[in-house]
């Protein structure tokens, strides 16, 4: 596991993660509401794929398992309540995640 000092991102990779954020904040005052976790969850993508190859091998598991399982195009018109329950599946895989590391 890196030391707590080693950076999972460098400055270019956290500039590009902030502009995608920002220009996405932007972008979503002009596109349908449904569009919004979409962003959000290609930024939690983009943050995963860069994080993994520095991380424990606990983050990168979840990163390669419960992250890359949402689907990346996901938009939820159709099928609303699966793409809800996909999503709380998420956020439970990362709360289990979080608590096993930071119990230690």
């Amino acid at each position: 596991m890196p030391a707590p000092t080693d950076g999972v991102l460098d400055e270019d990779e956290a500039l590009e993660l902030l502009a995608y954020l920002v220009t996405a904040a932007r972008t979503q005052v002009d596109e349908a509401a449904e569009y919004g976790p979409l962003r959000l969850l290609t930024a939690a993508r983009r943050l995963a794929e860069r994080i993994a190859p520095r991380s424990s091998d606990a983050t990168a598991t979840f990163v390669a398992g419960p992250m890359q399982a949402m689907p990346e195009l996901a938009v939820p018109r159709d099928g609303r309540a699966e793409y809800v329950a996909q999503l709380d599946a998420l956020c439970s895989a990362l709360a289990t995640h979080l608590i096993t590391r930071f119990a230690r």
